[in-house]
């Protein structure tokens, strides 16, 4: 009898240990790539912004006419961007409760970008993770 109690309590511990451990270590593995896969769709944006930019010789009207198509990620399920007429582009992943907003900036005619997302401990380090 007692070594049936000791299986069950063994058996509850390990259960107890992967719930507590290994599923959000799976979930927050999950997240970081759909940050990545965020990030990535946004990236024929990011290029349309700069060329527009770097031509028109500022920001102004940058984005105007910029449209990315929603995509359905096997994986990470829907990505969506919108381009401000400015050329900062937001983009969220609801599965995964992801959000970024890419702002650029011209300096010299160069365009580069400041990124930032939520949650941060999903983001990669040049999106302001850890």
């Amino acid at each position: 009898m007692r070594i049936g109690l000791l299986v069950v309590a063994a058996l509850a511990l390990i259960g107890f240990l992967v719930v507590a451990v290994v599923l959000p270590q799976m979930a927050r593995a999950q997240a970081k790539e759909a940050a990545q896969a965020l990030l990535a769709g946004a990236q024929p944006a990011q290029q349309q912004v700069g060329m527009a930019a770097e031509k028109g010789g500022g920001l102004a009207g940058a984005g105007r006419g910029v449209k990315l198509a929603p995509r359905i990620d096997p994986k990470h399920g829907e990505m969506k961007w919108i381009v401000a007429e400015d050329g900062a582009i937001r983009g969220w992943n609801e599965k995964n409760a992801l959000e970024v907003a890419l702002t650029p900036g011209v300096q010299s005619g160069t365009v580069s970008w400041n990124c930032k997302g939520y949650p941060v401990s999903a983001m990669p380090s040049a999106c302001g993770g850890r």
